[in-house]
């Protein structure tokens, strides 16, 4: 099989990349990523040995540039995505033009080229924040932040394609991911390797919100059930088991770090800071099999050491004064001497 996947250089998209060419021998894959600031040829070093991972450095906006990587292509599993809440607080644009249009670009040469299998990489935060209970596949979209909101439009754009012409796209909506190689603006990264440097780790609001945590390479064999077994039309959430507010993943990554609580530094919330995502994923698991098999507990001390012995991969990242330092130094400080959000 000859797999297209989007966004490859970036966290979950490296990983699957990895994953997939040690997993399935007989296979290559075309990775196209624009290399934005959260791309990163770093992650794929492994890859990049293999002569059947051919990487193309491209915009899935670019018409062109879309229509050459497509050719000969069976199956497409779409990462590519602006995804940080914060930066589409502060400007969407991106968002709109990546997540929509380029969505829309994507599944119109792909069908036109005859791609047996379309996996459209979602999030669970389209069905916005829920108080209580699960929230099933078949639930209203409620996006409440530009970036949500620029996924649920990619979801229908590509949902439509199937609806339309029957073109075998399949949607997977994933909660919050977490391992090697994240971008260190997320939440857990950015506070592994501060509390690695001794300085603040800036903390929304009370920090009661409640995320459900998944380790990507969960995620990885989530997405392959879905390439091998899922059906066109459908839609699969994936979820961990077990949820957690954020002062309580702050609180034990400080434990594990052998680090102060003292460090923790609550800060102004973000606006619209959606309370709980709770995607109900027994439909994955009843239909495909799949189950998560890394506990958050011991998937996140994995995820500190990795941090804490790769220190010159994220170190490199966040000495970068225009892709993060600027975004940091906008996005963070003022909350933390008690400015407003602007």
């Amino acid at each position: 099989m000859r797999i297209l996947v989007t966004g490859g250089a970036g966290f979950i998209g490296s990983h699957f990349v990895n994953y997939w060419l040690k997993r399935h021998a007989g296979d290559s894959v075309i990775n196209l990523d624009k290399l934005t600031y959260a791309g990163n040829l770093s992650n794929l070093r492994e890859a990049m040995k293999s002569a059947r991972h051919r990487f193309i450095k491209g915009d899935i906006t670019h018409l062109p540039t879309v229509k050459r990587t497509m050719k000969g292509v069976d199956t497409v599993v779409h990462f590519a995505a602006e995804t940080h809440v914060d930066r589409s607080l502060l400007n969407a644009d991106a968002f709109i033009r990546t997540n929509i249009q380029g969505t829309f670009t994507l599944t119109q040469e792909a069908r036109v080229a005859g791609v047996k299998r379309f996996v459209h990489i979602s999030t669970d935060e389209v069905y916005g924040s829920i108080e209580k209970g699960k929230t099933p596949e078949t639930a209203p979209l409620e996006p409440s932040s530009p970036y949500s909101s620029s996924k649920a439009a990619s979801d229908l754009m590509a949902l439509s394609q199937w609806i339309t012409h029957r073109f075998p796209v399949l949607i997977t909506r994933c909660t919050n991911n977490y391992g090697p190689y994240q971008y260190p603006e997320k939440f857990l990264p950015l506070f592994i390797t501060n509390a690695i440097d001794n300085v603040p780790l800036p903390l929304y609001g009370k920090g009661i919100n409640i995320r459900n945590w998944l380790h990507v390479t969960d995620h990885c064999r989530a997405i392959e059930s879905v390439v091998k077994r899922g059906k066109p039309g459908q839609i699969y959430n994936i979820a961990g088991d077990r949820e957690w507010t954020n002062i309580a993943v702050a609180k034990l990554i400080l434990t594990l770090m052998g680090k102060p609580g003292s460090l923790i530094r609550h800060v102004t919330d973000r606006p619209g800071h959606d309370i709980r995502y709770a995607p109900e994923s027994g439909k994955i698991r009843r239909e495909l099999g799949w189950r998560p098999s890394v506990t958050f507990e011991q998937g996140l001390k994995e995820t500190i050491s990795w941090y804490e012995t790769h220190q010159d991969w994220w170190r490199k990242i966040k000495s970068d004064k225009t892709a993060y330092q600027s975004y940091y130094r906008k996005q963070y400080t003022h909350r933390i001497n008690g400015g407003k959000y602007s």
